[in-house]
């Protein structure tokens, strides 16, 4: 048995030996199966132990996410942030706790500009201290689990810190961002860490600890939140920022003030379905409307071996892209034309660039009611991201995307895990060209425009249907797009909708998957004006859970990446 998979499988016997469920006459009991899927499978077993013991959907989220930021590091962890879409089986309320970072006091529009007035370049501006925002991914699932939690916040981290003082295997995906020429794992905290006493970087089947993250963890589990952004840990956060190159300005009280929010999800209806994800500064409202778009053509007729619905989806995408980047940004900050760009008018006029032929020029943004001019957005959005689908046995359901932006954010390091390098999800250029004020220039306290956008559908009658997600940055939303229509509309099993060949469409660039069409469905969208370019970026780590008849909860995990959907 390879060492990789034995150590996985000894891991889950001593999960299940201790998993007698907990509940007793004064909790209600389990109603129906429950499910994990996630990223890794140590962080899965995870959360499956919490369920078993008479968790809800957001304890085991606690309990994924503390594992997933020891052994999948590039993606996500305590110093990153997170969306949560959390479903109340039995009201059936649809809420968003947001965990997306913010800028310190000290940010301005002009942090990422160089002593020239010029933009930084990338690299330059991820390794500096000023790419760092105050993390929220953990005090957000602080303030979900105290209004969902069955369990005490302190039952929830055993497994992570286990895994972190005893050590885990190195998975084969951690292993190659190890070697991979990305600078954040060669920087010295990056070096330090991935580096064995006998000088060689860890490699897949090697076991690595992580003594510190499991004191990380000790606090956060006898303190909240607090014991992340308030004391010795906080303090060491402050001081890794404010190292050189380019030292940021995030202060002990910019972390001791940092505050997740709570707000109604952003739901629009999508034929029998009701779709809900996370608000603006979520990009959600963008999935939202590239649906209604795409409902606006025949596409549920057509399926995955027909080029007119690739092409029909890669238009839908150019659109949803144009209006994206110019209009969503931190509605704290900045009106965002919600309503205008779901509006069925706007939504209508904006499907009519829709046909069988791609467009030789790519739409520009448009102009939906009550929408403020805006300048071009460029923000580099690059990858570093995970996923997470949770059903509880009493239906409640957790669709969570959870980041550190770049991978290993920005190769930065304290109290065992990675800081986030999420503000330079801002527009480095506070304007365009003619003065017009970007919606997504960075501000003190202000959140940067993210990507993430998880989602959970519902029938008309408020009942969960299914919930997915995906990393793979500004790419998220076309790789969250392919796959509900292909639930949706294409009746696919969540795997094969997962599994469908991702498309990029943004702009005059469209990228995908040419190996995974069906035979002869590349070719027919050249010869339909689109030419295929290779994927660029981070690639898609698609998990989802859809409600079968008899309520089979049916998964599905990205064969791209190592994760696997897991019932109880």
């Amino acid at each position: 048995m390879r060492p990789f998979i034995a150590a996985l499988t000894a891991f889950a016997f001593l999960l299940s030996s201790c998993a007698t469920p907990i509940w007793n006459s004064a909790q209600e009991a389990p109603k129906g199966p429950a499910m994990v899927a996630a990223a890794n499978p140590l962080a899965v077993e995870a959360g499956l132990e919490v369920l078993r013991r008479g968790g809800s959907a957001v304890d085991a989220a606690v309990a994924v996410q503390a594992v997933l930021g020891l052994v999948e590091p590039q993606s996500s962890g305590l110093g990153g942030g997170a969306f949560m879409v959390h479903y109340d089986a039995e009201t059936k309320k649809v809420t968003v706790y947001d965990g997306r970072e913010t800028a310190p006091a000290g940010a301005d529009a002009k942090m990422f500009l160089g002593e020239d007035g010029k933009p930084l370049g990338f690299v330059d501006a991820i390794l500096s201290g000023r790419s760092t925002g105050a993390p929220g991914a953990i005090a957000m699932l602080a303030m979900a689990q105290r209004e969902h939690g069955r369990l005490e916040w302190s039952q929830l981290f055993g497994a992570a810190e286990r895994l972190a003082d005893e050590g885990f295997v190195v998975s084969p995906r951690l292993a190659g961002m190890i070697a991979s020429p990305f600078p954040q794992s060669k920087t010295p905290d990056g070096a330090r860490y991935f580096t064995k006493p006998d000088g060689k970087r860890y490699a897949a089947g090697d076991t690595l600890k992580n003594p510190a993250y499991a004191q990380s963890i000790r606090l956060i589990a006898a303190k909240g939140a607090d014991g992340l952004l308030k004391g010795p840990t906080a303090e060491a956060i402050v001081a890794k920022t404010a190292e050189g190159p380019r030292p940021g300005t995030l202060t002990m009280k910019d972390l001791a003030g940092y505050r997740p929010l709570k707000k109604d999800a952003l739901c629009a209806p999508y034929r029998i379905y009701v779709v809900c994800t996370a608000p603006p500064a979520s990009s959600g409202v963008s999935l939202l409307q590239a649906l209604r778009m795409l409902e606006k053509t025949d596409i549920a007729q057509r399926g995955p071996t027909d080029p007119v619905a690739w092409i029909q989806i890669a238009e839908a995408e150019r659109l949803m892209y144009a209006d994206r980047d110019r209009y969503v940004g931190d509605p704290d900050f900045v009106a965002v034309p919600v309503q205008g760009l779901l509006n069925d008018g706007y939504v209508t006029e904006r499907a009519k660039g829709i046909g069988e032929r791609m467009a030789t020029v790519p739409p520009k943004a448009g102009l939906p009611p009550g929408a403020a001019p805006r300048a071009i957005d460029a923000t580099n959005e690059p990858g570093g991201t995970s996923h997470l689908v949770i059903v509880d046995a009493w239906g409640d359901v957790v669709s969570m995307t959870t980041t550190v932006e770049s991978i290993f954010g920005s190769g930065r390091m304290a109290g065992g895990f990675f800081l986030n390098n999420q503000l330079t999800d801002f527009n480095f250029s506070p304007t365009d060209p003619d003065g017009a004020p970007a919606a997504n220039a960075a501000a003190p306290g202000k959140r940067p425009r993210s990507s993430m956008s998880p989602v959970i559908v519902l029938d008309r009658d408020g009942r969960f249907v299914a919930a997915l997600g995906s990393p793979g940055g500004t790419s998220i939303l076309s790789y969250n797009l392919k796959t509900l229509v292909g639930v949706l509309d294409w009746k696919l099993s969540m795997q094969d909708a997962i599994a469908l060949p991702n498309l990029i469409a943004r702009g005059f660039t469209v990228t995908g998957e040419a190996d995974r069409f069906a035979p002869g469905v590349v070719n027919a969208l050249a010869e339909r004006g689109l030419v295929l370019k290779s994927s660029g970026g981070e690639n898609s780590g698609l998990h989802g859970i859809i409600v079968r008849e008899g309520g089979k909860l049916e998964g599905g995990a990205d064969p791209r990446r190592e994760g696997i959907a897991k019932s109880w």
